[in-house]
């Protein structure tokens, strides 16, 4: 079948477009959009804010404080502070603890230094403990006593040796013990004995108690907290949402929630780029890390291939299955990628080294891992779905089998098995609370399993054909099914009620087409006829046909990062389509 490269466009409502800040649709201007988004979107991890610091914490407490004052929540403001004295008290205790500490290491109460130290609170523990036993023994070498320093060496010493000064201290203090004098060790040949050597460990952790004082006391006579403190933070974050965004709308944009990110709602019109290198279709896609500067895809060719989202170039080829992929997934990192396989195995790859991508293991789901097996041995057929749960804690499996099963990723077993299906499991799914799988099947239903139990709490039966995908939207409110009777449809999770169907596509043939989500108001499918439909989720209306593959269109994901569109095709190629404001 041959498609021409357009975009046969039918006028979608015009809510759903937001113009680009560009003017023309050149592959220069592409490229400079990719580059301001880049520039933007510094990555939001602990190298800019550290949650843990303790001066974080603290403002992030006032902050808070500040807001349920502001909004009457007086009572709830005094429970807050309540519980956060709990924990200065606790800090309190860790000075005590240096000052006492401190004290003892100065008269050479050993005792008491193990009395502290084994009862206080003291951070960078490890550390101080390694400089107050080095002390004593050092102490117990100098006035010739071997057998005791041995012990504290063994029993102290040892299990710190990971914070020696410098490297081979600690080799240097078991010198010692078959040394005349302690400056014969490289390490402590400046040792001046034990008075001056228990002088420089008080002022050690002198400096520890100062830094806390000075610290807290700037904090609490310097930091002035500006009025309306979270609210300012609230839409400093929003803007920088919207500013990052690769489409702009014409007018700025007031956001409804801040339980997700701000993403424009656009309909993509254009071919963005075109991904060739597969030697086989392309079955499955999957955007790779949170700002999805990768993407991946599985195909025929028994491979999986890692993407540069912006310039297409194929980074690294996942080699080891012995036939082809049906679907992979990638958790929010981008650090794992888990491909499912027609040779009955789902294999989990480490690929934050794309110079050297690792399969880590292989899960090889058994016919007797309904007890609790590891799945070592004894194929189960074509592994046709793999998911991750919520906490990216388990892997959902499911296939030819007819079974679904849940890979708990710590103890490396399967801890769930699910029976009940009639013919083989096309897409198994978790819901966003994780306490249900949803699972599609050939034998026309949909089914819903405890994850506990593992039984079966609802089973719906309403397609005419094979179920070929199921999706869940990010509100977890709303599930998506594919069927082989050329429809989509959508169902209220809560009441199980259908509300939709969506239909002008191809599927009924022996093929996985899939449909999603593309944020609240549009869905995505693939189709049989090459095109890529998108429907308004409301009125069902179609709102784009996207042409330009030659082949079937198995698979089409958004992702909102980006506002692009990745679809997977029979013509042995991905495509990512994107909104140009100079087609019409």
């Amino acid at each position: 079948m041959s498609a021409p490269n357009s975009s046969d466009s039918i006028a979608p409502p015009a809510v759903h477009y937001h113009r680009s800040s560009s003017s023309a649709a050149t592959t220069e201007q592409q490229q400079q959009q990719q580059q301001h988004y880049s520039r933007l979107c510094t990555k939001a991890d602990a190298a800019i804010l550290d949650e843990n610091n303790p001066r974080i914490r603290r403002d992030v407490i006032r902050i808070i404080a500040q807001y349920l004052d502001s909004q009457g929540f007086t009572s709830t403001k005094v429970t807050l502070y309540d519980e956060a004295n709990v924990k200065q008290q606790r800090e309190n205790n860790y000075i005590s603890d240096v000052v006492r500490l401190r004290a003892a290491v100065l008269d050479g109460e050993w005792g008491e230094v193990d009395r502290i130290c084994s009862s206080a609170y003291l951070k960078d523990k490890k550390h101080i403990l390694y400089s107050v036993y080095k002390q004593q023994y050092l102490e117990l070498i100098d006035d010739n006593e071997a057998q005791k320093a041995f012990t504290t060496l063994n029993k102290h010493l040892k299990p710190l040796e990971a914070q020696q000064s410098v490297h081979g201290e600690f080799r240097d203090l078991c010198y010692l013990l078959t040394t005349k004098s302690i400056q014969d060790a490289p390490a402590f040949r400046n040792w001046d004995g034990i008075a001056s050597a228990r002088e420089r460990l008080a002022e050690y952790l002198q400096g520890i108690l100062e830094f806390e004082i000075v610290g807290r006391e700037s904090e609490q006579h310097h930091q002035h907290l500006r009025p309306d403190r979270l609210v300012t933070l609230l839409r400093q974050a929003v803007a920088y949402q919207i500013e990052s965004c690769q489409y702009h709308a014409d007018a700025v944009p007031l956001v409804p929630s801040l339980l997700a990110d701000y993403a424009p709602v656009v309909v993509p019109n254009a071919e963005q780029g075109s991904f060739a290198g597969h030697l086989g279709n392309v079955k499955c896609t999957a955007y790779v890390g949170p700002y999805a500067q990768l993407m991946a895809s599985g195909s025929s060719d028994n491979c999986v291939r890692i993407w540069d989202t912006d310039s297409a170039e194929c980074l690294a080829t996942l080699r080891g299955h012995t036939s082809r992929i049906w679907d992979i997934c990638v958790d929010r990192a981008g650090a794992m990628l888990f491909s499912a396989s027609g040779d009955g195995t789902v294999k989990m790859w480490d690929i934050r080294d794309l110079h050297k991508p690792q399969c880590l293991h292989t899960i090889v789901p058994s016919s007797d891992d309904s007890n609790g097996g590891g799945g070592s041995g004894g194929g189960s057929g074509d592994i046709y779905s793999v998911s991750l749960n919520p906490l990216e804690s388990h892997v959902i499996i499911a296939g030819y089998d007819r079974k679904i099963r849940l890979y708990d990723r710590v103890t490396g077993r399967v801890v769930q098995t699910f029976h009940g299906h009639e013919l083989s499991v096309a897409q198994a799914v978790s819901n966003p609370l994780g306490n249900l799988v949803i699972s599609g099947s050939k034998d026309q239903t949909i089914r819903f399993w405890d994850t506990m139990s593992g039984s079966c709490v609802k089973s719906l039966r309403s397609h005419l054909g094979e179920v070929t995908s199921v999706a869940t939207s990010d509100s977890g409110m709303l599930l998506l099914s594919s069927s082989k009777d050329n429809s989509n449809r959508l169902w209220d999770l809560r009441s199980l009620k259908r509300l939709c169907r969506y239909k002008g596509h191809q599927n009924t043939s022996k093929n996985f087409i899939r449909s999603g989500f593309v944020g609240d108001s549009l869905i995505v499918g693939g189709s049989e006829d090459g095109m890529v439909y998108l429907w308004d989720r409301e009125s069902t209306n179609i709102v784009q046909r996207l042409t330009g593959h030659q082949g079937i269109v198995y698979d089409a994901k958004w992702n909102p990062k980006r506002g692009i569109l990745c679809s997977a095709s029979d013509d042995w190629t991905l495509k990512t389509w994107w909104f140009n404001p100079c087609v019409l």
